[in-house]
């Protein structure tokens, strides 16, 4: 998950509020960063530098946008777009360290600033979004592009702007702008508080076992991090698993106390759905129903409409008819699976049916029976250190990037490491922070964010601080951290996502690094491919006692169990999907029973039972408050064109075929922003994507 704040924000006006006086003086945030790379100083931002951050910000950005829609000269592209493309730093770099810290390392009183902050900040949007002026000397230019002269890249910037003030509604009314703006208003604040709320329940529900007998089937390592984390909540000799997945997954897979496994999973999908003060239905009711008024206002029937409209998919209905052309063989997939399972519990004696309880435990038996593998044979080869080597290696061996260490940047938690990504020829890309273990300050889940993105002014480079965040289990005494196959398959997925972030290049903020969201998950995506390669498990998959590297047996049960479970997996992906496609179709406001409307939309597509899709309304993070509303689907998009794009270096007969990852550095990582994504791809692959490779990966076809 990929998560970004952008605010097109200006140097001279930063170095101008320097001089104001001795309190903005004080305030680190409104001063040069003097740190190595100009990080952050986490160590001296205090709570109380960002609100007069925030309004400082506000100020220098309006009289930036004063100053270019008062010029007196004529609309040009320097004076109007570039002037606006390098508007607002101050804004955007603190807006860029606020925001990703609520979800790194909140607290109560954080969430109340971010609740204080965010309308003033979506007005402060608005209002230059709206801003009849600024619109007009822009579409001035618009109108008479084709005699500017501009570059492509230039004649782009200028395109997708106008298109950015259109879809914000600078073409409206004032009555309708004002509408808009109220509206924006009301979802910033509900958006936090449908996160707020989500935290909360995660934080508050816990599965406290007293009773050693309850922990059978359950491996050491999973015992050992309950038994910490009991500790840790005052609880010793007790043992505490939560809904964070590192702690629940193991006991949905091993635990064989089945009415403790159905307590610590309805535990997780009744999160936000309690009908408490922490519950999201009528906060997401009432999203929905904002961004349906908001589709509508802007001249879309519907708020897919509108998001899917800049996306390569182009309509709700393109998206429709991908999603059930894979979710016809997966749905029949995943029933062959439940009724081998079903067959594993009969023959032990169980006599009800199997429940989505029951689905890990009984998989893991499954993958036993037929692959003569478990999920524990694997993760003594998979220590925290090891695999963060080998993703490393497998860039340097790809884009012959090294990765160095640095102990000087200034932290915003004491557990996260930092690491400097030089290029090939030794120059600097940024600075990498890795921040790997669960907390109650977090959020749930993965993601890649950025304290500064790539800019590039008259000719001068700022290189990115790249950010990226994980929830695995921490270390338990001195035992090291052992990842699951999942978790290693995250932490290459969001490296990927890193990747994209350090390889941006641009003249113009607009362009730079910014793709249409169904191709946002392709960096990312694609790096998965290599984790499993035989090669590349060589290289890091090495026991944490020994140091021998993952023998061939288990490698090869590893790749002949790839199409394992995918049935489920993909069920429960694209059910999520379409229940995301469904709650942003509606074509006017109305009142929604959220858990009647979502059991009648998987109905509608025959889910069985036995199979919850991912994320249930109350908790679905991404399409409520993570920037995925309308655009779940973009994961499986994406995995079209990297299952295509891998399946170019596996016909190379070179998984590291430099001449084929230089193309993908320029065409996709570097200037996928750069003109129509699928033609960007093209230039990559040489041909259209194909399904053929994702299905066959998946083992549907």
């Amino acid at each position: 998950m990929k998560k970004r704040v952008i605010l097109l924000l200006s140097v001279t006006a930063l170095v101008a509020s320097c001089k104001e006086g001795a309190k903005q003086t004080e305030n680190p945030l409104m001063q040069k960063f003097e740190t190595p790379f100009q990080a952050p100083p986490f160590d001296k931002i205090k709570l109380a530098d960002y609100k007069p951050a925030f309004e400082e910000g506000m100020k220098q950005h309006k009289a930036e946008i004063e100053a270019i829609v008062n010029n007196p000269e004529a609309p040009t592209f320097e004076n109007t777009i570039v002037a606006f493309d390098q508007s607002g730093k101050l804004l955007n770099r603190t807006s860029a360290i606020f925001f990703n810290l609520c979800e790194a390392v909140t607290s109560d009183d954080m969430l109340a600033l971010a609740m204080e902050i965010s309308p003033a900040v979506t007005a402060h949007g608005d209002e230059i979004n709206m801003n009849p002026k600024l619109f007009a000397r822009i579409k001035t230019l618009y109108d008479k592009k084709e005699s500017l002269g501009l570059d492509p890249l230039a004649l782009r910037t200028l395109e997708k702007y106008y298109d950015d003030f259109v879809c914000g509604g600078a073409n409206l009314n004032d009555e309708d702008k004002a509408k808009m703006m109220k509206i924006n208003g009301e979802l910033a604040k509900l958006s936090l508080q449908y996160g707020n709320n989500l935290l909360k329940e995660t934080n508050a529900f816990t599965l406290v076992i007293d009773n050693a007998k309850d922990l059978e089937g359950l491996p050491d390592n999973a015992i050992a991090s309950a038994a910490a984390e009991a500790k840790n909540r005052g609880m010793e000799g007790k043992w505490v698993f939560t809904v964070q997945k590192p702690s629940m997954l193991p006991f949905l897979t091993y635990a064989k106390n089945r009415d403790l496994r159905e307590k610590l999973y309805k535990g997780y999908y009744m999160r936000a759905n309690n009908d408490n003060a922490n519950d999201n239905k009528a906060v997401l009711a009432q999203m929905v129903n904002l961004r349906t008024e908001k589709a509508k206002l802007l001249g879309f029937d519907t708020y897919a409409a509108y998001v899917i409209d800049v996306n390569m998919a182009k309509t709700p209905e393109a998206v429709h008819a991908f999603l059930e052309r894979v979710w016809t063989p997966a749905l029949k997939v995943a029933k062959q699976e439940l009724a081998e399972m079903q067959k594993i519990a009969n023959k032990e004696g169980m006599r009800e049916k199997l429940e989505s309880w029951d689905w890990w435990y009984y998989a893991e038996k499954l993958r036993k029976q037929k692959y003569d593998l478990d999920e524990s044979e694997m993760m003594p080869y998979l220590k925290l250190e090891n695999v963060r080597d080998g993703m490393f290696e497998v860039a340097n061996k790809l884009y012959g990037i090294t990765l160095e260490k640095r102990t000087d940047i200034p932290l915003y938690h004491p557990e996260v490491e930092t690491y400097e990504v030089k290029d090939v020829d030794g120059s600097s890309l940024g600075i990498l922070y890795l921040d790997y273990f669960t907390r109650a300050s977090k959020s749930a889940g993965a993601w890649m964010t950025e304290f500064r993105h790539y800019t590039k002014e008259n000719g001068k480079e700022e290189m990115p601080l790249v950010s990226v965040v994980y929830n695995f289990s921490p270390a338990v005494g001195d035992a090291p951290v052992l990842l699951t196959w999942d978790d290693t398959e995250t932490m290459f997925h969001e490296f990927g996502h890193a990747l994209h972030g350090f390889f941006t290049r641009g003249d113009y903020q607009r362009i730079a690094g910014t793709i249409p969201h169904d191709m946002v998950e392709l960096p990312s995506q694609v790096m998965e491919n290599w984790a499993s390669e035989p090669e590349v498990l060589k290289m890091y998959a090495k026991h944490y006692q020994t140091g021998e590297p993952m023998p061939d047996a288990l490698i090869k049960k590893i790749q002949e169990s790839g199409h394992f479970n995918q049935g489920f997996a993909t069920v429960e992906y694209v059910a999520a999907s379409l229940l995301d496609m469904d709650w942003y179709s509606q074509t006017e406001p109305q009142q929604f029973d959220v858990n009647a409307f979502e059991k009648a939309s998987m109905d509608k597509y025959g889910l069985i039972k036995e199979i919850l899709p991912r994320y249930r309304s109350t908790y679905f993070s991404h399409i409520f408050d993570g920037g995925y509303s309308a655009g779940y689907y973009v994961y499986l998009w994406a995995e079209v064109l990297d299952a295509d794009a891998f399946q170019a270096f596996k016909a190379s007969g070179d998984i590291y075929n430099k001449e084929l990852a230089a193309k993908f550095r320029k065409y996709i990582l570097s200037e996928g922003g750069y003109d129509d994504p699928m033609g960007q791809y093209v230039k990559f692959r040489g041909q259209q994507p194909s399904e053929e490779p994702l299905l066959m990966k998946r083992g549907l076809k």
